[in-house]
């Protein structure tokens, strides 16, 4: 039994056209797995259209609605700074992205109608540090002119 598979095997190793195919396969398997690499070079992914102003945009907008169901806060204007623009870490040399490090919020301008209100100043100042993770001194409440 054992001779006859081996015959077969090797009639099979000398046919022309499989010796072919085989090759051909293995070349588009290596050509595959280089483009996979460098697919990301090409186009531009969703994390690289990442913008500091987008993203303090969105976080001044949320800011705004929760800050604003806060009782006596009334209408709300949020102003953010940030320290820097994203940051990605990679491995190694590779494109492989292994985290990526949000802008740094460098302080919170909040202004609201009840902004002259000592307990509605320190509920507001103590859910934006609670929401950002930041000091009080990076904070600012104040009130809304009319």
């Amino acid at each position: 039994m054992d001779g006859k598979i081996k015959e077969a095997f090797d009639k099979f190793l000398k046919n022309i056209k499989w010796q072919r195919a085989a090759i051909a396969a293995g070349i588009l398997g290596i050509a595959l797995i280089f483009l996979s690499n460098f697919s990301g070079a090409f186009s531009l992914g969703e994390d690289d259209k990442f913008s500091v102003t987008t993203y303090s945009t969105q976080i001044e907008g949320d800011l705004e609605t929760v800050i604003g169901k806060i009782q006596g806060a009334g209408k709300t204007k949020v102003l953010l700074t940030m320290e820097n623009s994203v940051e990605y870490v990679y491995l190694g040399e590779s494109s492989t992205k292994t985290k990526e490090i949000q802008p740094l919020i460098r302080g919170v301008l909040v202004v609201c109608e009840g902004g002259d209100e000592p307990v509605v100043v320190e509920r507001v100042t103590d859910a934006v540090c609670k929401a950002l993770n930041i000091s009080t001194a990076k904070v600012c409440v104040t009130k809304l002119s009319e």
